[in-house]
């Protein structure tokens, strides 16, 4: 099982499938024909299997009629009569801008069987979806619906109403799917972040923030999206390792003074090494590192008539580099070296900018890369505004939000996109000028905007931020006692965290909730504090959500106190993150959960992706505003991959829509129909904490586990064909076998439980599998068939198999419920008969009790004498199958058996006290046990053919020889159970005539 699961662990869901198919062996009508196919006169005398449930799922259709009671019904009963305490998962909401896919129903899936399994442990779950209405991609996708128009000549509210229509008819569109998918929750009261009530709730998230003293306003470099226009935070930025930029090597010359403290001609230079160009006209300073060896190089080009030559600072490291860059003729000579200490203070001409800056100390200056000179522009990088902020170089950038140079970068820049034609433009100058020295193309990992797919920007512009650096050491003290699933994911979530300094939460996009700040109208001073936040959330919620920021008069934000202050007011423009609307989420939960002073959720569950995401800002938000982690525990699932392990994409052409599985395609036989449980038994018998693959063949797989499954609960369902309670065997009065199997089932259940509450459903779908296939089907259907078909009604041992068949049932479809809740239902729907008379006459299983074991059939020394038992059973069926191979017989039933072993040994004693069950042990007519020194001289019987099988068997520590002979026997077939027991032709066994008789 072990290496099974590790087996399972690497290779996802395709492999999977493939462990759950081993074969169930289930009962055949075939045992009341004869050889020739007619009808026993005896047949009606059998009790063979009866029940109408179908083996054939006809899922599509079937599993609607089992939907609304195990979904809508079920949550609103379980909350008003499971008598345990509350539990609450809490929903990360999916964004509503799409249909859903794949990845979407792995993930509400994980989080249902979570949730049902704590109904069926008695708890009151309380799982209110969520959806995330806000921000750019709905803007886009709404925007993309005007056709051409031009977005700057709308009002926001064309926008936002566009939006907001967008975004609803996403969510009741999303909200029909999963219902589908039999996610069980609070449907009718699900949270948007787009409701004013969420809104307002948010607002007062940002409020406590501000108070905690976690929100500031900086004017300072972030990642901005030219294609979105607006300011993105880390989370919303993914890079292209294939980018292509130029870098340019620049002569930034020195003035005259620094020149001749270098000891260098009129014509010296300090050049720089820049990745991007378009920055060159922002320059404010030269960064050097102190501690860096630079040399002054004087480089003359060949032998010239009028010897010309110029000088240039470098790192000295880099000499070698720069020499390769000029001419083969030139020649480079070293005029002397300096510490980058020497050179702090010392002046240049910023020649796009048109200033004379300074040479200044930096620590992040490396001597490997570049020049050793680094080109600061304090308006567009993070280390140059940290540099130019401790040196009071102003934060300059002239570049607008569609990233194109406004009219203080000069005439031949302005209006030029800075990522393209703006940066040629920039090279073309720098030549013209004569100090361009090199420029090169290079690949590299670049920052994309992750909902465009373009490149971004560094630009300083006016932000509001969360400061992360005094927030982020707590924030990651409080995830200490989360239980974070896998452990892995717990150095994820915190090298996020622990990774930054700030938060950008604004956005400069009118679909999102405001930033509750209004703004001296002529000094552009925020007013921001208590009571001014206060007054704008109450303004907001008692007007009907945000779309008032837009539509009142500026006035009505104003606190009163500040009205008649001889100051006006403006509202700002820009919006919050959406990675602050869905991190504010757990507020939500507040006015919902009981008696919890800590995390309100016990559980969150979402893609890995989220740890940079929605785990982050939840956790940000609660700690700054709270001091706690929002979660008790968080389990992350991997990506939905095709069957060849490729992130589905619809470039590729591989992307899965799960209502084209559920449903299947115009052509059925292609495209089947295979409804929601197989998908759903997907996921859970899948190792999701890794990426799972999905497609036809891992489909087709499941479809086969389904059925098989169905067989093994119809056997069950047929064999308790008019068993009532009054038919139950005590557990001391049922034989040794059948209390062994309850022994099994007992292990069974813990193991499964362990599991599940390990949130490892995998593992308890290879139990079931192991448990189907091992435990009953190869064994203990097996060995019961023939008590089941052909005792008697009222006769005890098959009344014991009864009462065990039944604890399986109830227990096996506990287990499976969380992961195919459907088919669970329709089973107990078809148990309706039997459990209604032991007062089971609930409307759904889901109402029945999870474990459902007792503690009295854990017997230990028990199981081990049947693990010996199955050990001779196993033997028996080689010495069995080499007969059948031989043709000496047809079928088990037509063999008779000789063990052979010391009887005085541990397994002889035990096969001596079994020695009435051995034949229904091993399926044959007669079983005969031996001691050891009896092996050559009992005879065959007049039989020709004798097939034999050894092998060493332990019981109590003691490993004894143990032999078994197979042969066919000599007696007659009885024509009712056909067993060789009749000592003539058609005659019944005594067993069979005791039965008509009665």
């Amino acid at each position: 099982m072990n290496q099974s699961l590790a087996s399972l662990r690497q290779t996802g869901a395709k492999q999977a499938a493939r462990q759950l198919h081993s074969t169930v062996s289930l009962a055949s009508a075939s045992s009341a024909q004869t050889p020739k196919g007619q009808p026993s006169p005896y047949s009606h005398t059998l009790k063979l299997p009866k029940t109408e449930f179908p083996l054939r799922a006809n899922a599509a259709l079937r599993e609607k009629q089992f939907r609304a009671r195990c979904t809508d019904s079920l949550y609103e009963w379980q909350l008003k009569n499971n008598k345990g305490v509350q539990f609450v998962f809490h929903d990360g909401p999916p964004y509503a801008n799409g249909d859903l896919h794949i990845g979407h129903f792995m993930n509400k899936v994980l989080k249902d069987i979570i949730n049902r399994y704590q109904v069926l442990l008695g708890k009151r779950v309380s799982y209110i979806p969520g959806f995330d209405g806000h921000g750019l991609p709905i803007e886009q996708k709404a925007l993309e619906r005007l056709k051409g128009r031009d977005r700057d000549s709308l009002h926001p509210m064309e926008i936002r109403k566009l939006a907001r229509d967008f975004a609803l008819a996403a969510v009741e569109n999303q909200t029909k799917g999963f219902r589908e998918y039999a996610v069980m929750g609070d449907w009718t009261n699900r949270y948007l972040t787009l409701d004013p009530a969420y809104e307002a709730n948010q607002l007062e998230v940002f409020r406590e923030m501000f108070l905690r003293g976690y929100i500031y306003r900086q004017n300072k470099p972030v990642y901005w999206s030219p294609s979105s226009r607006t300011a993105l935070a880390e989370a919303e930025v993914e890079h292209n390792e294939k980018h292509v930029s130029t870098s340019a090597y620049v002569k930034f010359p020195m003035t005259r003074e620094s020149a001749e403290t270098l000891g260098g001609s009129e014509n010296t230079y300090a050049l720089i090494w820049t990745t991007t160009p378009w920055t060159l006209p922002a320059n404010s300073a030269i960064a050097v590192h102190p501690d860096i060896a630079y040399a002054l190089l004087r480089v003359s080009q060949g032998e010239t008539a009028d010897n010309s030559f110029y000088d240039m600072l470098v790192a000295k490291s880099q000499i070698d580099k720069v020499r390769g860059m000029l001419d083969s003729d030139a020649n480079v000579d070293i005029l002397r070296y300096f510490l980058g200490k020497d050179l702090v203070g010392l002046t240049y001409s910023s020649i796009l900018r048109g200033q004379t800056c300074k040479i200044l100390a930096a620590d992040h200056v490396a001597e490997d890369s570049g020049t050793g000179l680094v080109h600061t522009a304090p308006g567009h990088g993070k280390e140059d505004y940290e540099l130019g902020l401790a040196n009071g170089l102003s934060v300059y950038s002239p570049v607008d939000d569609y990233g194109r140079f406004t009219s203080a970068a000069g005439q031949e820049l302005v209006g030029k996109d800075v990522l393209s034609d703006g940066t040629d433009t920039v090279l073309s100058i720098l030549l013209d000028r004569g100090i361009l020295f090199h420029q090169e193309k290079f690949v590299h990992s670049y920052p994309y905007d992750w909902r465009t797919k373009k490149p971004i920007i560094q630009r300083a512009t006016p932000q509001w931020f969360a400061n992360v650096r005094e927030l982020k050491h707590s924030a990651c003290d409080s995830v200490k006692d989360v239980n974070i699933i896998p452990e892995s994911g717990r150095r994820r979530l915190e090298s996020f965290v622990t990774g930054r300094s700030e938060w950008c939460i604004s956005r400069q996009r009118v679909w999102g909730v405001p930033i509750p700040v209004l703004y001296e109208s002529e000094s552009g001073e925020p007013l921001i504090n208590k009571e001014s936040i206060d007054h704008i959330i109450e303004v907001i919620r008692s007007n009907g959500g945000s779309d008032v920021w837009w539509t009142l008069p500026e006035e009505s934000f104003v606190h009163p106190k500040y009205r008649d202050n001889g100051k006006k007011y403006v509202r700002g423009s820009d919006t919050m993150d959406v990675w602050f609307d869905s991190g504010s989420s757990w507020k939500h939960l507040e006015d919902k959960v009981e008696n919890r002073a800590g995390a309100y959720a016990d559980v969150c569950l979402e893609g890995s992706d989220q740890h940079r995401g929605w785990f982050q800002s939840s956790l940000l938000t609660s700690n700054a505003a709270r001091g706690v982690a929002p979660y008790r525990a968080l389990v992350t699932h991997g990506f939905a991959l095709d069957e060849q392990g490729r992130k589905m994409s619809k470039s590729i052409g591989n992307t899965l829509a799960p209502n084209a599985i559920i449903n299947g395609g115009k052509d059925k036989k292609k495209e089947p129909a295979y409804g929601v449980d197989l998908l759903r038994l997907v996921v859970g018998s899948t190792d999701y904490t890794q990426d799972v693959s999905f497609g036809p063949t891992v489909f087709a797989g499941f479809a086969e586990t389904i059925r098989k499954i169905r067989g093994t609960v119809r056997f069950m369902l047929g064999n308790l064909d008019g068993f009532t309670q009054n038919m139950a065997v005590k557990y001391d009065d049922m034989r040794s076998v059948d209390r062994y199997m309850l022994h099994e089932l007992y292990h069974f259940k813990q193991k499964a439980t362990v599991a599940f509450d390990r949130y490892e459903f995998f593992r308890a779908m290879q139990l079931v599998n192991q448990f189907t296939n091992v435990s009953l089907s190869a064994f203990y259907f097996d060995i019961s068939k023939d008590c089941l078909y052909a005792n008697g009604t009222s006769d005890l041992s098959r009344r014991s198999i009864q009462t065990v068949l039944f604890h399986i049932l109830v227990n096996y479809l506990t287990t499976l419920a969380p992961v195919t809740p459907h088919l669970a239902e329709e089973v107990w729907e078809f148990f309706k008969q039997v459990r209604f008379g032991f007062g089971r006459d609930g409307f759904s299983l889901f109402q029945e009790a999870w474990d459902q074991t007792s503690k009295e059939w854990d017997n230990q020394e028990l199981a081990s004498e049947w693990e010996a038992l199955r050990a001779v059973r196993s033997l028996a069926n080689k010495a069995i199958e080499a007969a059948r191979q031989g043709k000496a017989i047809g079928s088990p039933l037509d063999a008779e058996l000789d063990v052979y072993l010391p009887l005085e040994a541990p397994v002889g004693r035990l096969l001596v006290d079994h020695k009435d069950d051995l034949s229904q042990l091993c399926v044959t007519s007669s079983v005969r046990v031996h001691d050891a020194s009896e092996n050559d001289s009992i005879g065959t019987g007049g039989n020709a053919e004798v097939f034999d099988s050894q092998e060493a068997i332990s019981l109590r520590g003691s490993e004894t020889t143990v032999r078994v002979k197979c042969m066919r026997s000599s007696l007659h077939k009885c024509p009712r159970c056909w067993n060789l027991h009749s000592s003539s032709a058609d005659s019944l066994c005594t067993r069979c005539d005791k039965v008509i008789r009665q």
